[in-house]
């Protein structure tokens, strides 16, 4: 019997769109059409997550299990809550090759392949080091958003800028004088001649979407209000620059791989991961501070996604081949 042309993927987390989609764009990229595998602890047990056992609705013989079989050829999983369901994967399917995210915080986490930052601190013979994150940035979809938006964005002025606002997190905060300094920045952009294309996130606060919102109704910006297709792909297909909040260490990461020059606004708060993020992030690309120390240049693309995907597939083949491997 011939072998399948691609493996059977699952992509495991608890549906956040900043976890899943990555793992997708890696699946996608290894020529799999991912089977999404979303799971829901209830309190009691996602406080003791990691380190703690699944929540019992979600025995595997249970109806909508994330964990019911047939069981994949490759799991793609990321955060605290996934680690436990990996952990009774591989105890149930010893012949799934299970690929975990972002550092567990414990030694217990059931992958055969540890995918960390530079910035997290896991190191070992099966833990991969890379600079970002895996995306979704393919050429072929950043083409169609491209021509699906060509109409209202092509008559834009250059430099056209894309604005990728998050928002308050757990070591960030906005507050009004981060809101007014960001204001001030970005109509300095508008009025030197330049094109502002925004989006925000479910995590902006009602303050700064406020005076985003007041912002896109000048000439010159292109504001996405939530509704109707997200343009964001078309945002960055039409970039020359783009501007980030450095809240959002995947923001960045998707921002470096399109080889323009990225600047990153920082508001009140920090943490030193996030800035050992970008300081390895700025050895690759074009790195600058909005509005104050911007970067000039545009550099090659900063992408893990296909040389990531590719060494998850050999190491999954060679899972596959070893003698002792479990059937």
């Amino acid at each position: 019997m011939e072998e399948p042309a691609s493996p059977v993927v699952w992509v495991l987390t608890d549906g956040k769109a900043g976890d899943e989609q990555p793992l997708i764009g890696l699946a996608e990229a290894m020529g799999a059409t991912p089977v999404l595998r979303r799971l829901a602890p209830r309190r009691p047990f996602a406080w003791l997550m990691p380190w703690g056992p699944i929540d019992p609705k979600d025995a595997p013989l249970k109806p909508g299990s994330p964990l019911a079989p047939p069981f994949p050829d490759i799991c793609l999983a990321t955060g605290r809550r996934a680690v436990p369901y990996l952990r009774r994967l591989k105890a149930l399917s010893p012949q799934s090759f299970c690929v975990l995210f972002k550092d567990p915080r414990t030694r217990r986490h059931g992958a055969d392949l540890l995918v960390v930052q530079q910035h997290d601190a896991p190191r070992g013979r099966d833990v991969l080091v890379v600079t970002t994150a895996p995306n979704r940035l393919s050429r072929k979809r950043l083409a169609e958003a491209r021509a699906a938006f060509a109409d209202v964005l092509t008559p834009l002025p250059k430099p056209r800028i894309a604005v990728l606002v998050g928002g308050d997190s757990r070591h960030h905060r906005f507050t009004e004088k981060d809101i007014a300094r960001f204001l001030r920045a970005l109509e300095a952009r508008l009025e030197d001649g330049g094109a502002l294309m925004v989006t925000t996130s479910r995590r902006t606060p009602a303050s700064l979407a406020k005076a985003l919102a007041g912002l896109g109704k000048r000439p010159g910006v292109h504001l996405w209000d939530g509704t109707g297709e997200n343009p964001l792909l078309a945002y960055l297909s039409f970039a020359d620059e783009i501007v980030v909040t450095a809240d959002s260490t995947n923001m960045a990461g998707e921002a470096a791989a399109l080889g323009v020059p990225v600047q990153v606004f920082h508001p009140s708060g920090g943490h030193a991961k996030i800035e050992r993020f970008l300081a390895a992030l700025s050895q690759q690309a074009a790195i600058g501070r909005f509005p104050e120390a911007p970067a000039r240049e545009s550099r090659p693309p900063v992408n893990s996604t296909p040389a990531l995907a590719e060494e998850i597939a050999t190491r999954w083949r060679a899972f596959k081949a070893r003698p002792d491997r479990p059937s």
